[in-house]
């Protein structure tokens, strides 16, 4: 919409009421023609309030008003930062000396008119003032224009950038996140080739004992790498939703550090590293697990980018409160580029074909989850390519805890206690039923909700281990009817269950079972588990 220009306005000032009408009206006369309209004012005074009101082309001032005569009321108008630039044309009925003149010019005058005025005269003059202020309200109409328009493309432009740094962002996200699933497959692939050539080895006729062994010891070791990689997935959804849950209690953490470091070493992977730590002795209050696997990560990461013969320093110190554990490595380090976004999901430095430690890159954004949950901080530092790199991180430590003496254990040989295994899967069930019986347990096995209540109230088991996603009834279902059933309610019940989060637990718990599970459950924590359910009251064990 075109916003209509102001017509300009004229005020004539001039104490005579009768001169005051007729040059109103002589002006009036033009004012359609030229566009404008026509202002009176009394006295001085009067054009004063006029002039804070309304903007003027011109001002036609008597000269000689009682009061506030026409120079005074010109110098006030003009000190006046609004009017100051108004023209004056002073009129008078007397011809004007040279010094009238200088003292008109100087409080504003731009021309003098007598009376009688002649009207040519005054419509040539008027016709030059309202002209350009014509003119002037246009070109203030364009400038509002151009510097309304100047904010638009100022606006649009940054509105534009932002959807090019956000494009760029999307695509980086996208690459790092196209990197990541091939790096996962790349990763998922090996363990499983691995497997199927060792199961394949197991069933070829003539294969000797030996190669049996070696295959065997295969298909564990890299069913626990398959484990890890699904343990890192959900670890970072759990990080990525915030739904980690953390066991805190009293940690001595130069011990968790100790151990940690030696389980490295026992493994063999520090064995073409010069190593060295130093670690003082220190108290916190942290998750034992979470926080194994926030050093573990970090010394993972420093081995996965520092060639053999390279040196890697674990260190930690204790100062006003808090302590300070670093990862130093003298490996490939870290450009400035890539520095600030180390700790990012599926961001991940270079990587080549034939690294040794392989791994999903979501090591580094796990560790800074974890260490924020523990209420600490962590932060990375590299001078550049080839100049290594620091992991440093902050915990604030509590005092010194004593810890409980350890209850010894009855190692006396005891019966086994019965099982009812209650899993779906037919290779699954199948065997973790051989795993139990070849340590001695009597097993019974049955494929769904229905079929295991009916083998609950028919052998009475010790112990049920009970798969949640079962067919027919969920194994929420089978432990609440399990628990409602007079004959079948003294059982002790573990679920298995691929749900790890807070509130899976709390869903167990609730329909009656005694204990948690997360698959894959190893055979040593699974013993572990049946012992502790029939030897003391419900508890929750988490894996």
């Amino acid at each position: 919409m075109i916003r209509l220009v102001d017509k300009p306005k004229i005020l004539v000032v001039n104490d005579d009421a009768n001169s005051l009408f007729a040059l109103t009206n002589l002006l009036e006369q033009w004012a359609t023609q030229e566009n404008y309209d026509v202002v009176a004012a009394r006295s001085g005074e009067e054009a004063l309030r006029e002039v804070l009101t309304h903007d003027f082309a011109v001002i036609l001032l008597d000269v000689n008003m009682p009061g506030m005569d026409g120079f005074e009321t010109a110098e006030a108008i003009h000190q006046r930062p609004r009017s100051s630039d108004i023209p004056i044309i002073f009129i008078t009925a007397f011809v004007a000396d040279e010094l009238d003149r200088l003292k008109a010019y100087q409080k504003g005058a731009v021309d003098f008119l007598f009376t009688p005025v002649i009207p040519q005269v005054l419509y040539a003059k008027i016709s030059v003032f309202v002209s350009l202020a014509t003119k002037n309200e246009e070109l203030r109409r364009q400038a509002r224009q151009l510097s309304q328009r100047t904010t638009d493309l100022i606006a649009s432009n940054q509105r534009l950038l932002r959807e090019i740094e956000e494009r760029k962002t999307a695509e980086r996200a996208s690459h790092a996140k196209d990197e990541f699933l091939a790096m996962l497959g790349h990763e998922l692939r090996n363990p499983l080739s691995a497997i199927s050539s060792a199961a394949s080895l197991i069933g070829l006729p003539g294969v000797n004992a030996d190669s049996v062994s070696h295959a065997k010891k295969i298909i564990q070791r890299q069913s626990r790498h398959l484990g890890r990689i699904v343990d890192d997935l959900l670890d970072l959804s759990r990080a990525m939703s915030g739904k980690i849950l953390l066991n805190r209690l009293p940690l001595d953490m130069s011990a968790l550090l100790k151990t940690t470091l030696e389980t490295f070493r026992a493994t063999g992977r520090l064995e073409d590293y010069h190593v060295a730590a130093e670690i003082a002795p220190c108290w916190v209050n942290g998750d034992a697990t979470r926080l194994e696997q926030v050093i573990s990560n970090l010394l993972d990461n420093a081995l996965k980018y520092t060639p053999p013969g390279g040196r890697i320093e674990l260190l930690s110190d204790v100062d006003d409160g808090e302590v300070t554990i670093s990862v130093h490595d003298s490996g490939v380090g870290i450009s400035a580029d890539l520095l600030p976004q180390v700790f990012d999901v599926f961001v991940q430095g270079a990587s080549t074909l034939d690294r040794a430690q392989g791994g999903l890159g979501i090591g580094l954004s796990l560790v800074r989850r974890l260490v924020e949950l523990h209420g600490g901080n962590v932060y990375a530092e590299s001078d550049g390519p080839g100049e290594g790199s620091t992991f440093t991180l902050h915990l604030p430590c509590i005092e010194h805890v004593n810890e409980p003496k350890a209850i010894p254990m009855d190692t006396s040989e005891q019966p086994k206690p019965a099982v009812l295994l209650v899993e779906d899967n037919d290779d699954g069930r199948e065997m973790m039923a051989m795993m139990l019986g070849c340590y001695g347990y009597p097993v019974q096995h049955a494929a769904d909700g229905f079929q295991g209540l009916a083998k609950a109230a028919a052998d009475r088991p010790d112990i049920a281990l009970v798969d949640i996603g079962l067919p027919g009834i969920d194994g929420y279902e089978v432990a609440r009817r399990m628990r409602a059933n007079p004959e079948t309610h003294h059982i002790k019940l573990i679920a298995l269950t691929g749900y790890g989060l807070a509130d899976d637990q709390r869903r167990v718990m609730d329909a009656g079972f005694d204990m948690h599970l997360v698959k894959p459950v190893d055979v040593d924590q699974l013993l572990r588990a049946i012992d502790q359910c029939l030897a003391r009251s419900p508890a929750t064990v988490r894996s």
